[in-house]
């Protein structure tokens, strides 16, 4: 089997940390118990050969042998054909699971990231630009209550779509975004209450805090 090579940055601010995306990649990775190590590249200084992999300069990406994967969702579903930890066996529920991680980033994470990134600068006055994103939120959070009210995890077992959604709403949960939804608070923190997260969690943050 081909060592697989996880590439974040190999620093970032104090505020975004426990929130870059290679947390979502660590996480699918200690849930399967596969084999992997960190690589890092500069925060500040992208050259031509992170371009090369991540073509906007972003983290993470993923090399599997001479595949090399970018797109946190992408990366999931690669990592879960190759496991059935985090894709289910059953074609039902599998071809479910893969509805809802891309439920997860094209719904969901849509209004979480401009809310969270409003958040983040500091930008939490009234203003229009401020309701509109508030608003955003507040649909697909209400959207979302009773779906993950009535089932434990969103198809079936726990799964990719799992740690792509509660990934994007703990972002909200961070900012009390999830104050007036208590299924999908209650959601996030049964997802992140796994061991797998808290390794993942705390290898990022080591790994940051390392570089300071």
């Amino acid at each position: 089997m081909a060592e697989l090579v996880l590439t974040t940055y190999d620093w970032v601010p104090k505020p975004p940390r426990g929130y870059v995306r290679d947390i979502r990649v660590r996480w699918a990775l200690e849930e399967a118990a596969l084999p992997y190590r960190v690589a890092g590249v500069p925060f500040r200084d992208r050259d031509a050969d992170h371009f090369a992999h991540q073509p906007f300069g972003q983290v993470p990406w993923l090399t599997d042998g001479d595949r090399s994967i970018f797109e946190s969702g992408a990366i999931l579903l690669h990592l879960g054909e190759r496991s059935n930890t985090l894709l289910p066996a059953d074609p039902d529920r599998r071809s479910e699971a893969v509805q809802w991680l891309f439920a997860a980033l094209n719904s969901v994470e849509m209004a979480s990231l401009p809310w969270s990134l409003f958040m983040f600068a500091g930008l939490t006055e009234d203003t229009p630009e401020r309701k509109l994103l508030d608003d955003f939120l507040a649909i697909r959070l209400r959207r979302l209550e009773p779906v993950v009210a009535r089932r434990e995890w969103l198809a079936g077992s726990f799964s990719i779509a799992d740690i792509a959604m509660a990934d994007a709403l703990r972002v909200v949960d961070r900012f009390d975004g999830l104050a007036g939804h208590p299924a999908c608070r209650a959601y996030m923190v049964r997802a992140t209450a796994r061991p797998a997260f808290a390794t993942a969690y705390a290898d990022q943050m080591a790994h940051f805090a390392a570089a300071d």
